[in-house]
């Protein structure tokens, strides 16, 4: 029998920013659109004036005496923050663990898709626990489940490093991976080649060069020769 839906009852967030008609005091310190202060007026007028402008009156400190609003464009003021929120979450960099579970008797097959596992999500940046589960008898030899992990984290070592040592704690032990992270710098092994290419090329012109002087110092020796042959 499949189990009923559970529906969220609670009634959705309601914007607790007090605009327009909301704003029940009785005079307020208003500020223009242009962000010039126009001082202390009563509530009234201050929602004239926006309305004249065809802007909204918006609180914008609540706990001041008296409560400052500011006239402008709601609608766009909350759209513009809505892409501000947007854009900084999509820079923050979310970081994800996962956990991959081994036994200290790991057949070889098996061992081999648990670390393909790990090499994935260390290459999509992930930080990867690993826990070696002990049962009965087993956890009098913790040595082996340590011996385990750390094999693991040489086979893995190109792509990630051990960010928390093994730790045993109860009857499971745990150790911490985290991702290289990868060079973004110009330096690096291609730089490094293209400083080092020149040299080889110096080598040879002057090799080269070397041997054409050579040549030309056999030269004239053989033309005399020839000549006292004639």
């Amino acid at each position: 029998m499949p189990i009923p839906r559970r529906f969220d009852r609670r009634p959705p967030e309601r914007d607790q920013t007090r605009i327009n008609e909301r704003i029940r005091v009785p005079e307020v310190r208003l500020i223009g659109e242009d962000g010039s202060q126009i001082g202390v007026v009563p509530t009234e007028e201050a929602l004239k004036y926006a309305q004249e402008r065809d802007l909204d009156l918006v609180e914008v400190a609540a706990e001041a005496r008296p409560p400052v609003v500011r006239v402008l464009d709601y609608s766009k003021y909350k759209y513009e923050q809505e892409q501000k929120a947007k854009a900084a979450r999509r820079h923050q960099k979310q970081v994800n663990v996962r956990e991959i579970k081994l036994r200290p008797k790991i057949a070889a097959k098996d061992y081999e898709t648990k670390k393909g596992h790990v090499l994935r999500f260390l290459n999509n940046q992930d930080r990867v626990k690993i826990t070696i589960m002990f049962r009965g008898r087993e956890t009098t030899h913790p040595e082996r489940g340590e011996a385990l992990l750390m094999r693991l984290a040489e086979d893995v070592a190109e792509v990630g490093t051990i960010e928390q040592r093994p730790n045993l704690d109860g009857r499971n032990m745990t150790m911490l991976l985290a991702p290289v992270k990868k060079q973004v710098d110009g330096a690096g092994p291609t730089e490094e080649r293209a400083r080092a290419e020149p040299k080889p090329r110096r080598e040879q012109r002057i090799e080269q060069a070397a041997a054409e002087a050579a040549a030309d110092e056999t030269e004239p020796d053989v033309e005399e020769k020839t000549s006292d042959a004639a």
